[in-house]
Parts: structure tokens; C-alpha cells; sequence
């Protein structure tokens, strides 16, 4: 059993679940949860509700609520899915929408664009 572990390398043994989050992420996370809990209150819905219709325990959707960042991606889809938001995660990162890549991309167009000598023989 030793002879195995001494291969393993350090980098992918790591948990990334130990990296600090960053307090902007934690804050919009504990958001998102407070915004769901109260979305599903406004539409008298309880969390057991809630659970049977995304496919998740109870216990998910209160950790959900509080702003759990362990919550896997799909429950909070379903989750925006049921309220009738799924179309706002579907244009989070909308690349139409991203002024930031889109002005990194102009910025490396060409100053010029010339024809090349095979084009031009080639329409003769």
C-alpha cells in the first residue's frame, strides 16, 4: 500500500476545496442563496417542495439557502429552472455580451488586411 502512495504526486492530491475563497465569491454566493430562499418563499413553496421538484434532499436545499459553495451547479439550475429564471444563468457569460473579450479580440485585429499575390493570379 506504501509502494503506491509514494508515486502519488503532492499537486494532485491537493484539495482545492482548501483554497480560500475570496470574499466577493462568498458574498455572491450567500446572495444567490438568500435569493432563492426568498423566491421560493414568495411563491409558498416549502423546502420540501422545492426538494421533490429538483431532485434533492431537504438537507441540499438548506445548504443551498445559506450559501453552501459545495452546492453542485445542476440543483441551482434546476433550481432557477423551476422559479423561471433558467434563461438568466443561460446568458451569464453570453460571449455577444463580454466587452472585456470582445475588446481584447479588437485590439488584435490587423491595422490592414492585403490580398496576396496567389489571390490576385488566381482572379486573372
Amino acid at each position: 500500500m506504501e509502494a503506491i502512495n509514494q508515486f502519488k504526486s503532492p499537486e494532485k492530491s491537493r484539495d482545492v476545496t482548501r483554497l480560500p475563497m475570496p470574499l466577493p465569491v462568498s458574498r455572491a454566493v450567500t446572495k444567490l442563496g438568500e435569493d432563492i430562499n426568498r423566491a421560493r418563499r414568495r411563491r409558498r413553496m416549502t423546502q420540501q417542495s422545492l426538494s421533490e421538484r429538483i431532485g434533492a434532499s431537504i438537507t441540499t436545499i438548506k445548504r443551498m439557502e445559506s450559501g453552501d459553495p459545495r452546492i453542485p451547479l445542476h440543483f441551482v439550475a434546476r433550481t432557477l429552472y423551476v422559479f423561471g429564471e433558467i434563461d438568466r444563468l443561460s446568458q451569464l457569460l453570453d460571449s455577444g455580451q463580454d466587452e472585456i473579450g470582445l475588446n481584447l479580440m479588437d485590439d488584435q485585429l490587423p491595422k490592414r488586411i492585403r490580398t496576396s499575390r496567389k489571390s490576385t493570379v488566381n482572379a486573372l
